[in-house]
């Protein structure tokens, strides 16, 4: 069987006692340390002791009615953030990265910058503010090897506090079965006779995939509904390319549950529930499911 994935445990801590304030976040046994602020506690972050550390930080904001995000590294975060970048009228909120013994350096932060500037740039989520990307600097194997592992870190702490640029949702190709012995990944279909699509997907790791090939409406023709800017998303950053009439997915793309797949496939509001259908089968994504809620009940009992 499959090793199963390694927990972490976060510890959120909010300055302010409110949601909506200045928080701390730190992983166990993780030299990394995250300091979220909005813009209105910009001067009582940047007087904080770690906003004078050496790191990297993130400007986070809406600017030409789009998310947008500007990446950058100072040996004092505070100075450079008080003296560059609050001349920037765009955002809205910043996050600081630093480590908690004060013990990284220049090079490491450049590192550091450049590597997310990559990261964010390949996930096509927001439009950055930086220019070019930067190049990363030379850095021993170790050293690199440390950095990469702060990243890791980093990658999963800055979703939890609702930080999303760097969340690729394509996914390389689909595994036949997790392991040796496992049961076959189930695989569904949805087809629309009236606009001559079809679409497969695959649940896998808890996630519903679309595969590369299915096809999609060229465009969002329902009423106005937030998949409609997930399905423009797509159309800009590549995922979904025009193909005479209509659009081919040119990679898997991991979906946050059936329904959103159905709708950007069908340019319009959808219950995948009831619109995927187990393939080689009649079985509709909802009673596979109950099925399989069935079973888990059944073995428990």
């Amino acid at each position: 069987m499959s090793a199963m994935a390694e927990g972490r445990s976060l510890e959120l801590y909010f300055i302010d006692g409110r949601p909506d304030g200045m928080l701390t976040a730190e992983v166990f046994n993780w030299t990394g340390h995250v300091l979220m602020t909005p813009r209105t506690r910009i001067g009582d972050a940047l007087a904080r002791k770690e906003a004078r550390y050496t790191g990297v930080y993130l400007l986070l904001g809406e600017q030409d009615g789009g998310p947008c995000a500007y990446i950058g590294e100072g040996e004092d975060i505070s100075d450079r953030i008080r003296n560059h970048d609050t001349r920037k009228d765009w955002w809205t909120s910043a996050v600081l990265v630093t480590s908690a013994a004060n013990n990284l350096n220049k090079a490491h932060v450049k590192y550091l910058e450049a590597r997310l500037v990559e990261e964010a740039r390949a996930a096509g989520r927001v439009t950055l503010d930086n220019g070019n990307t930067p190049p990363r600097p030379g850095l021993s194997e170790a050293a690199q090897s440390n950095m990469e592992s702060f990243l890791g870190y980093l990658f999963m702490v800055l979703p939890a506090v609702r930080v999303d640029l760097f969340i690729k949702n394509t996914r390389p190709t689909v595994r036949a079965a997790v392991s040796p012995g496992a049961p076959p990944v189930p695989r569904f279909s949805l087809f629309s006779r009236k606009h001559g699509l079809t679409a497969t997907a695959v649940l896998q790791d808890g996630e519903f995939i679309v595969e590369a090939g299915s096809m999609a409406r060229l465009r969002w023709e329902g009423q106005s509904h937030h998949y409609a800017s997930l399905h423009e998303e797509l159309r800009k950053s590549g995922v979904l390319e025009q193909q005479g009439e209509h659009c081919i997915f040119t990679q898997n793309y991991a979906f946050n549950s059936p329904s959103a797949a159905a709708a950007v496939v069908n340019g319009r509001p959808a219950n995948g529930t009831i619109e995927w259908r187990l393939e080689g089968g009649s079985l509709t994504y909802k009673d596979w499911e109950a099925g399989q809620l069935a079973g888990v009940m059944k073995e428990a009992s």
